[in-house]
């Protein structure tokens, strides 16, 4: 062969290597990852970005969640006529009822508030609430959330009370102009000033994340609380305003190597169920909204004390 000719299946090398080692960029990314999850947990640097990501992929999500509301919608229209004359005669019989009941409760009411006056103590006038549809739920070990689809074009502020027909299901923690983040009391860096509406015993109900479970903190072992009790608000946190159910006493067990006892309960409101949820404002409450913002990003931690 003649010399300076090379064989067709010899290979040229290069003269230079160009650009850092594969391993090198590797550890270099895993790098600036770690420094940028640190940075977005204890300084929440990337706040704004996440908004701004949520508004721009909105309509996105709107999109998808169009089919499954046109498909509720057409079966909806498919119920038969008989189906629905039965149902409306059923709501007419349940609207007089109601209506006979709502007249004792405004008398109840009433009464309630003048001896209020009398004592000199102040009321509150019932709460403004908006309807809300929930278009996104995560349900994932790590977080217990769920993305409604009113925001602050509606009114909506971060650190803003919502429930469902039954009870509480948690606060608004992120809101956008057209979406907002709800942080559910099951989730595991959320808790709730609560007492217990047989007794009036007050304590923190703190959210145990994949079980879908509330545990009770600091319970003495003298402490009067039974399976089935009802928690309610007890509006210590100023957030939540007091009386709404929260949960029922599922477990009270007394643990020896434990100095308190160990109580948990189940949610009353349908964490996993409710398509439409309730934003709440307090009458006589003035949100300022720069400042629920940041209170809402910060959790309530399990050792906050009622």
């Amino acid at each position: 062969m003649p010399s300076g000719i090379l064989p067709r299946n010899a290979t040229i090398k290069p003269l230079f290597v160009h650009g850092p080692s594969p391993t090198f960029r590797v550890i270099l990314a895993e790098i600036l990852a770690i420094g940028l999850i640190v940075a977005d947990h204890r300084y929440h640097y990337l706040d704004t970005v996440r908004s701004v990501i949520e508004v721009a992929i909105y309509p996105l999500q709107f999109a998808a969640n169009l089919p499954a509301q046109l498909a509720r919608e057409a079966q909806e229209r498919l119920v038969g006529e008989a189906q629905l004359r039965l149902s409306n005669e059923n709501l007419q019989h349940e609207n007089l009822v109601l209506k006979g009941r709502l007249q004792q409760f405004e008398s109840l009411r009433a009464e309630n508030m003048r001896l209020r006056d009398l004592l000199g103590s102040s009321f509150e006038v019932g709460e403004r609430v908006l309807i809300a549809e929930i278009l996104a739920v995560d349900l994932a070990p790590s977080s217990q959330q769920v993305m409604i689809n009113k925001g602050t074009n509606s009114g909506v502020f971060a650190g803003q009370p919502v429930l469902d027909a039954e009870a509480v299901m948690g606060q608004v923690i992120r809101a956008n102009p057209f979406s907002s983040t709800v942080l559910l009391i099951t989730d595991a860096n959320h808790s709730l000033p609560v007492e217990v509406n047989r007794n009036g015993l007050r304590t923190i109900a703190a959210g145990k994340g994949p079980s879908q479970e509330l545990e009770l903190l600091y319970i003495p072992k003298n402490a009067d609380i039974r399976v089935g009790d009802l928690l309610v608000t007890s509006g210590m946190d100023e957030r939540f305003p007091s009386g709404y159910p929260v949960a029922r006493v599922k477990t009270v067990r007394q643990d020896p190597d434990n100095p308190f006892t160990t109580v948990i309960a189940e949610p009353t409101a349908r964490l996993d169920r409710s398509r439409e949820v309730l934003l709440v404002w307090s009458m006589g409450a003035k949100p300022d909204h720069a400042t629920l913002a940041a209170d809402a990003l910060k959790p309530l931690y399990r050792h906050e004390r009622d």
